[in-house]
């Protein structure tokens, strides 16, 4: 039976193999040999290629059955759940649906799950990792310094050790744009005239128009990641792009999108749009006042590239609320919801009114 699934495994030990962003080389986690990512992307090509084809089939025939009952799972349970057997150990790893490269947590080897990066669902682009582990937890640690007031279960190095790499779906929108604009500029001048104050007001037609041409502007395809943290960590380096394969995943988790170019397309839009206007609006310096009459912008969208891109994260629970950290693989920008323990709070606040009340009331007293 065709596997569906496939491990990257070291061609000297059979030691599972992980991306090392450092070296730029694929390294076996057992006996430290190193290999360039063509070799290992060569050498897993054909067994890559066999697992996309046997995903893409049983998809097919999955979607002619009856849907049937499940014995484990309840529907609202299974409801886009996927379960396939490791290569190595024959575990079971269940995964949801836009997963496509996770872990055994059986025998540690990279599994990279066929079907999910193939066909119309290939990504064109990949920004490999370039910061390791260490530096993500060294990273966090910093982050975490000085936060008089963050729970300790937060700082323990159990909990930041849980930190992950994670290569998310981003969509990259090329697009042109076009402004035009006509505005009243004034400069007003004042000076005394014996008992008044005489002002002087010039009125200027301000006309401006200009274009601008963006690149790969990115917005992330995985409805699980909030937008907000993805926006922070920007910007990403594009020179490090490598065309798409699956030889850059194994030691990291991947998702593929769950929100198309289309869907996304909004919000690159606006943030085009915006900087536009912005650009516009800056070359209307040296006037006191400028207040606009006209103004036409048009953005057209030419194209959305399809990337994984690069992001240490730490997602954590405290007190039924979700905390979220984020780190750009690439270049280390950090974004991260942190609790507050109230009791430390109410502890500090004590610690300095019980004292401050103390000389007040002996300076009452004297």
């Amino acid at each position: 039976m065709a596997e569906k699934t496939t491990n990257y495994q070291c061609p000297a030990c059979t030691g599972p193999l992980h991306y090392d962003g450092a070296s730029g080389k694929l390294v076996c986690d057992y006996c430290g040999s190193a290999y360039d990512v063509k070799d290992i992307e060569a050498r897993y090509a054909k067994k890559q290629a066999a697992a996309d084809t046997t995903a893409e089939g049983d998809a097919k025939k999955a979607a002619r059955l009856p849907r049937q009952d499940s014995p484990v799972w309840s529907e609202a349970e299974a409801e886009g759940l996927n379960s396939c057997s490791c290569p190595t150990c024959g575990a079971e790893l269940v995964c949801d649906e836009t997963t496509a490269a996770t872990t055994c947590p059986y025998c540690g080897n990279p599994t990279v799950l066929g079907g999910k990066l193939s066909g119309k669902l290939k990504p064109e682009y990949i920004l490999p990792f370039k910061l390791d582990k260490k530096t993500a937890i060294a990273q966090l640690t910093r982050y975490y310094k000085g936060k008089a007031f963050l729970p300790k279960a937060f700082k323990s190095q159990n909990h930041i050790a849980e930190i992950q790499g994670v290569y998310v779906p981003f969509w990259l929108y090329d697009a042109q744009a076009d402004a035009r604009g006509r505005y009243e500029g004034q400069n007003s001048e004042s000076h005394r005239e014996g008992d008044y104050m005489v002002t002087t007001t010039q009125h200027y037609d301000v006309r401006r128009e200009g274009s601008a041409a963006f690149a790969k502007v990115p917005v992330d395809g995985s409805s699980k990641m909030p937008n907000t943290h993805m926006d922070a960590i920007e910007p990403f380096d594009y020179g490090d792009l490598k065309p798409f394969s699956t030889a850059y995943l194994p030691g990291y988790l991947a998702d593929r999108y769950d929100e198309d170019a289309d869907a996304c397309a909004e919000r690159a839009y606006r943030r085009m749009y915006n900087s536009t206007a912005d650009a516009l609006h800056a070359t209307t310096g040296g006037y006191s006042e400028i207040h606009p009459i006209s103004e036409n912008i048009n953005v057209d969208m030419t194209h959305a590239h399809y990337a994984l891109l690069p992001v240490w994260m730490l997602h954590t629970r405290w007190k039924d609320k979700d905390f979220l950290f984020a780190m750009n693989g690439q270049t280390g920008r950090l974004i991260g919801d942190l609790p507050v323990d109230k009791s430390r709070v109410a502890a500090w606040f004590a610690g300095i009114s019980l004292p401050l009340m103390a000389v007040l009331a002996f300076l009452l007293l004297l």
